[in-house]
């Protein structure tokens, strides 16, 4: 336990590029949360769906904040 473990900082961490994967995963789990608490009907899934999704990639990617300052 002498030895500890290098953390790396913040900055870097947030500089790491964002997948396809983790963009659907949190997708995913907005959509479970508006099911949950009944925000979200079968008949209007897949726009739902869609509209998060591109609302996550955009802020992910750093486009929506882009077009915010535009």
């Amino acid at each position: 336990m002498s030895q500890h473990a290098k953390k790396e900082p913040l900055s870097s961490k947030l500089n790491k590029p964002v997948t396809d994967e983790l963009i659907m995963k949190i997708t995913k789990e907005v959509v479970i949360k508006f099911i949950e608490v009944g925000r979200l009907s079968p008949a209007k899934f897949e726009e739902t769906f869609q509209d998060v999704h591109r609302t996550v990639s955009d802020v992910a990617r750093g486009s929506l904040a882009d077009k915010g300052s535009a």
